[in-house]
């Protein structure tokens, strides 16, 4: 179950005040459908919002992109003692201080680079390919400087990024580890379920329900870019009528 709110996103320049209340509004809405983990994607909302969740969801796990990025940087950052890793991000995410957090947590001698990159979601969204010319200079003033400087990891600290991981790597060198925050994501939420017995069994095959709080014509574009193949069309709940409507009703309407 996927849960967008294009009603009110995008986050990076709204207060952390204003993206907890929101953050904890759309878990709410999820908290209906009983899951058994909630991961927040988006790199703004797991960097201002996640700390101040878990106290108040405790009937499922919560984890954040931002974590789950951290560690596979951290882990690929070598044996070094004071590895250079470069985070590129959304500005809120940058001033949130999250990763430097997430990652000192992990090796208290690395040292950081951060750059908000707030180019390279609009570009994404605008659904520029990796040879747009564009695009790749956009990702050269804001990776060149990094590697200039001898990063060993830089991580795409944006679900958006991914789209550009392979310009992103030809860019900075074989020597310079990627870490796709989408991607260790992932690999982190099935960990979770996997550790806790939760791993779904039998059939591996399984669905996609798109929630949104704003039709979006351009979501199924940007759907199959991201997943590489489509999804049904999203129910659409307006913000007011978050968590008023039960998953059943969701369920018959969609």
């Amino acid at each position: 179950m996927y849960l967008g709110d294009t009603g009110r996103g995008p986050y990076a320049n709204k207060s952390e005040l204003l993206i907890g209340e929101y953050v904890t509004g759309l878990i709410e809405q999820l908290r209906l459908f009983a899951p058994k983990h909630v991961v927040i994607g988006c790199n703004v909302m797991a960097a201002v919002a996640l700390g101040g969740l878990r106290g108040k969801f405790v009937d499922f796990g919560i984890s954040g992109i931002v974590d789950a990025a951290a560690r596979a940087a951290t882990e690929r950052a070598g044996q070094g003692r004071t590895p250079l890793i470069g985070v590129v991000a959304p500005e809120a995410t940058i001033r949130s201080k999250a990763y430097e957090r997430a990652i000192h947590r992990r090796r208290h001698h690395a040292r950081m680079l951060l750059r908000p990159a707030p180019l390279l979601d609009a570009l994404a969204e605008e659904g520029r390919e990796e040879d747009d010319v564009l695009l790749r200079l956009a990702l050269r003033q804001y990776i060149n400087p990094m590697v200039a400087r001898g990063a060993n990891v830089i991580v795409l600290g944006s679900g958006w990024h991914s789209l550009f991981k392979r310009q992103v790597q030809r860019i900075a060198g074989d020597g310079v580890a990627i870490v796709d925050s989408a991607e260790s994501c992932a690999q982190d939420v099935a960990r979770r379920l996997l550790a806790n017995g939760l791993m779904r069994g039998g059939d591996p095959s399984g669905a996609v329900h798109c929630l949104l709080t704003d039709e979006t014509p351009r979501f199924a574009f940007l759907a199959r870019r991201l997943l590489g193949f489509d999804v049904e069309s999203p129910k659409v709940i307006a913000v007011n009528d978050l968590y008023r409507e039960s998953a059943e009703q969701i369920r018959v309407s969609a």
